[in-house]
């Protein structure tokens, strides 16, 4: 069953998400203790999280 647009669009925001997280893997080395800190509080505070992105996926059954 070929995929719909919707669903090929959605999962190039995947590869975009993924993109991002490569990036920020890539700069956390050059960042203080206090800086990752920082930057971890602003990833857990994020809304929507990526766990309510994987509940709603696999919510959609």
């Amino acid at each position: 069953m070929p995929l719909s647009g919707e669903a090929i669009r959605t999962m190039n925001y995947v590869d975009d998400i993924s993109v991002t997280i490569r990036r920020i893997l890539a700069v956390l080395p050059s960042l203080s203790e206090e800086e990752r800190q920082r930057v971890a509080d602003h990833i857990k505070a994020a809304d929507p999280s990526f766990e309510a992105v994987m509940a709603a996926v696999h919510g959609a059954k």
